[in-house]
């Protein structure tokens, strides 16, 4: 809680500084509850006793205006699985050239998703969380430079937006917190709108390099240097590895039917990462002020059949890269249904029952969530 006053107090301090400026403050909260039905298995960060903390989050967005078309904005978050230690997940400042044309740079939102840009405002979803199946990526801001160009093809709205910049942190690699850079990070993602129906595309390349001395296969990767196996044991170090990301998705809001499908595909290549994909299809019906949804998700993570047994010649080395290789092989579905209430004009209550089924362990964990999303 230091932190969020701390966080607190540089808002008050900005506000200040910019007092001829217009300055508004915004802000949004997700207060979620969820537990593991079973007993002997965890989903969604829940075991089989109920928490709170998991999933909440409370976040205030500060917005200066600056006149001469320039803006600044910050966002200041709070998790609860980070004991609720506040830090900025924004900050940027924005020149509007034009009606069409706008450049940014600064901290700001990765643009893989649909839902990228409102990835932590749970008021502007009907899940309690988006399917994690494919908003799965274990880091979602960059620094760096963003263009926006905003134009009308025939009837339709287009958003056309190219970004550059990087990534430095820590990031999760199937359940490992691992450092990692991502340079060179850049990509283009092109939306257009038209009435009912909207579609999206999205190009992400970056080059990527993950910390192997924490991840376990130290060990391996030692042996296999001193074997003389170096193009294999740098198979199993990510480091500078070109990497890309490809999604595609559409949604449908017609009268009082939805439906939302995304597609992702990721790759770092040369590494022992697993080519990934996923979907989702998601319907959804609207009854006053209650939606009501089935969702269903796949996550299909394999590498390529010619990555095995590449050194056949000595039988335990090649069944240590083997189990490496499988180690990180995941299949999976997930089937929600849920409900979301709109109970206050700035206010959703939402219940959702996920139903995780892991296809490699032959296991089924269901989780039920319920929480209360606000917007201010």
């Amino acid at each position: 809680m230091k932190k969020l006053s701390v966080a607190v107090a540089v808002c008050a301090v900005l506000a200040s500084s910019y007092a001829s400026a217009e300055v508004r403050i915004n802000g949004f909260a997700s207060i979620v509850g969820g537990k593991s039905l079973d007993s002997d298995s965890t989903l969604y960060g829940y075991d089989d006793d109920i928490s709170f903390k998991n999933e909440s989050k409370f976040a205030l967005q500060l917005s200066a205006d600056l006149h001469e078309k320039l803006t600044a904005t910050a966002q200041i978050i709070a998790r609860g699985e980070d004991d609720f230690d506040a830090r900025f997940e924004w900050a940027y400042v924005t020149y509007e050239y034009s009606d069409e044309l706008q450049f940014s740079a600064g901290k700001m939102r990765v643009p893989f998703y649909k839902y990228s840009d409102f990835l932590d405002v749970g008021y502007a979803y009907r899940w309690v969380r988006p399917p994690k199946s494919v908003y799965g990526i274990p880091f979602s801001t960059y620094e760096g430079v963003s263009v926006v160009y905003s134009s009308q093809l025939g009837d339709w709205d287009s958003t056309l937006q190219g970004f550059y910049g990087a990534f430095d942190g820590d990031i999760d690699v199937f359940g490992t917190e691992l450092p990692a850079e991502l340079n060179n990070l850049g990509g283009i993602n092109w939306s257009l709108s038209y009435d009912w129906f909207s579609a999206r595309a999205a190009y992400i390349v970056a080059d990527t390099s993950i910390s192997s001395e924490d991840s376990g296969l130290i060990g391996l990767v030692s042996v296999l240097s001193d074997s003389g196996l170096t193009n294999t044991a740098n198979d199993l170090i990510t480091e500078e590895d070109k990497t890309s990301f490809v999604g595609v998705g559409f949604s449908i809001d017609y009268e009082n039917f939805l439906f939302d499908a995304e597609y992702t595909q990721f790759e770092v290549e040369d590494s022992i990462l697993p080519e990934q994909s996923q979907y989702y299809a998601s319907v959804g019906y609207r009854i006053d002020s209650v939606i009501v949804h089935f969702t269903y998700e796949d996550n299909d993570d394999k590498h390529d059949s010619s990555r095995f047994n590449t050194i056949e010649s000595i039988p335990t080395l090649n069944s240590a890269v083997n189990g490496a290789l499988e180690g990180l092989r995941a299949q999976s579905n997930v089937y929600t249904i849920g409900a979301r209430y709109d109970f206050h004009p700035s206010a959703a209550f939402k219940i959702d029952f996920s139903r995780f089924e892991d296809d490699i362990t032959d296991t089924e964990t269901d989780v039920v969530a319920v929480g209360v999303d606000l917007v201010f």
